[in-house]
Parts: structure tokens; sequence; C-alpha cells
């Protein structure tokens, strides 16, 4: 919807517009009163007219008056609701960005629920991390996902910072790379591939190329990145004719395969709200982009709290 609408109050001037006219019935004065709202509401911002709006019903609230109503628009995105609280009177229009919120829980009924919802996202998690390479200490209780890009250059800022962590807590805290390659990021996929077919023969040889790739993110290209990756892995002791059947051989099963794995982790990120990247889930505990140790360590401090 258009930027404008996202203005928290509208006053609208309807002189002599009342929801109850001597004569008419209660849905005539109804349905004259939302003709008066969109047309207020079209004089105020012109672009709604070219939206193909539709007015939807007026309720009341239980906020003494205030009703609420609706309108719908077509754009590009589909049709769009956009919610509005208006008084009696129609004096006064406001705006709703969101449904109603629950502000009356304490910080310890907030802490629960936030505790709660972690863990649900790190059982979520639990499947997708089987088998996947992992980067410090196995037994750990605390597991650092991150839904990441090669490409992303905050997915490499944040790189040197969970080195940090990993080394700050060496024996409470792990870290599983996920793939969540961006669509604008035209190697971003690529590697990503080329980066599956390589853990699936050497844990090791995956991780120098995760570091590879983000400390020289600025010398590949798409044109280069698989030639770029053969030469960096072609001394690490793995089959690089399996490698190159897997990462460039696109009718291959094994291509199909890691290309799925990508997929799916992409998949799963979304699922859990994950937009951009990095996205860290710390045993299930959200943390969005490259936040500096500080954050880590709040964030490590709240999943202490949900290990069993």
């Amino acid at each position: 919807m258009n930027k404008y609408f996202t203005l928290a109050a509208l006053t609208l001037m309807m002189l002599g517009c009342h929801p109850n006219v001597n004569g008419q019935t209660a849905a005539e004065a109804s349905t004259e009163r939302k003709a008066r709202i969109l047309a207020n509401l079209e004089h105020q911002f012109p672009q709604i007219a070219q939206l193909n709006p539709e007015m939807g019903d007026l309720e009341a609230t239980e906020i003494p008056g205030l009703d609420m109503g609706s309108f719908i628009v077509t754009t590009r995105q589909g049709r769009q609701v956009q919610r509005f609280l208006v008084t009696v009177d129609n004096t006064q229009l406001y705006l709703v960005a969101a449904g109603p919120i629950d502000v009356s829980r304490s910080g310890e009924e907030l802490a629960a629920e936030a505790a709660a919802i972690a863990n649900k996202t790190h059982l979520q998690l639990a499947p997708a991390l089987e088998g996947m390479p992992l980067r410090g200490n196995p037994d750990a209780p605390i597991t650092i996902v991150e839904f990441s890009d090669f490409q992303c250059p905050y997915c490499s800022r944040a790189s040197q910072t969970v080195e940090q962590v990993l080394d700050k807590y060496k024996d409470e805290v792990n870290l599983v790379y996920l793939h969540f390659p961006l669509g604008f990021h035209p190697w971003a996929r690529p590697a990503a591939i080329a980066a599956v077919c390589t853990a699936n023969q050497q844990t090791s040889a995956f991780w120098q190329l995760h570091d590879y790739y983000f400390a020289n993110q600025s010398a590949i290209t798409e044109d280069n990145v698989l030639e770029n990756t053969k030469r960096f892995l072609v001394n690490m002791g793995l089959d690089m004719a399996v490698w190159s059947d897997c990462a460039e051989n696109a009718a291959s099963p094994a291509y199909v395969s890691a290309s799925a794995l990508v997929d799916n982790t992409t998949s799963l990120g979304t699922s859990l709200g994950v937009s951009g990247t990095p996205g860290f889930f710390i045993n299930g505990h959200f943390l969005s982009g490259a936040q500096p140790l500080s954050e880590f360590e709040r964030v490590i401090s709240e999943a202490r709290g949900s290990v069993q």
C-alpha cells in the first residue's frame, strides 16, 4: 500500500454528515456514511481512487465514540485491507497499522512466552541440523543456527563476530550454518550448492571454504565462483570428479540433491521469519543482522535459561 497510508491519524472535515438522517433507514444512512468517508479519503489521498477502493462494513467498538471500518484496495501485490477507526460524528479517522495488541503482560510473563516460543523454534530447527557441518563443541548445550549468504557483506562481517563467540564460549556454544542465498546475489546460490557438495565429502573443507568465500567476496563473481572454488579445494583431498558432478552438472542426482537442500533451508528460514541475512537462532532465540558481540552475549544469556 502507498507509503502515505502510514499516517497515524487523518482528520476528515465532514460538515453536516450524520450517521442518522431523518427519513432514512439505518441501511441507507450507513451506505451514505461509508460513501462520504470514502470520498473524503480519496480527496485526502488521490492515489486511493486509482486502486479501485471498496468500503467494508462499519461496526461499533468497545471504545465509546469510535467505530471500526475498513477499505480494500487492489495493488500489484494483490488486494490489501486497510483498517481504520472513525469517530461516530465522522470528524476524525485513524488508520490502523495492525490489530489490537495485549499490553497487559508483566515482564515475567513476556519472558516466559519468549522462552516458550524459542523452545518451539529450537525443536522445529532440530531436524534440519542433522548431518549439517558443525563448528565448535558438538556436545555444547547451546547451538547457534545461522541462516546466511556467502555473497552478503553483512554475513562476512558477522562471521568474524561469531568466531569471537565460539572462542569465548568454547565449551558452551556451537554453530551450524544453513544456506539462505538471496535472489539478488548472483553467485550466492552456486556457492551454496558448491559448499553442500564440499560438506558431503569433508566437514573441515566446508568450513575452510566458508571462510574463503567471506574473506574473498570482492574477488568472486558469478562467472568465476566455481572455478575459484575448484582452485581453492584442489589440494584438500576431495574427489574433485565427484565434487564437480555435484557442483557443476545440473543434470546429476547429486546436484539436484544439493540444490534441494539449499531450497529447503531457505524455505525453513523464511517460515521462521528470516527475511534477510544473516539471521541467527540461538537455542531458538532469534537475533537478526550483523550484531555486535554484546548482543550475542545477551541472547546467549537468555538461551541459558532454556537449556534443559
